[in-house]
């Protein structure tokens, strides 16, 4: 009956620290540096009326060339 618990404890843990990042993220984020300065290339992002959106240009463009290249790299086995 004791192996039944360990991974419902792991469960747990990982939980209660989880709820505890996303409580401190918005204390740590405001720390953090004006995002504005950065490269374009590297940050984006978007302000209206208290939203935002940040997003990496360049992680995007990685993406779809990983993709593109996953797509028509394979061949078909013989």
């Amino acid at each position: 009956m004791e192996a039944y618990y360990r991974p419902v404890t792991a469960l747990g843990l990982i939980l209660i620290v989880s709820g505890l990042i996303l409580v401190l993220l918005p204390f740590i984020a405001r720390s953090l540096p004006d995002l504005d300065k950065l490269p374009w290339i590297l940050v984006w992002v978007y302000r209206r009326d208290g939203f935002y959106f940040v997003t990496s240009p360049l992680l995007i463009i990685l993406s779809i060339v990983s993709i593109i290249l996953n797509l028509f790299g394979r061949r078909p086995l013989r």
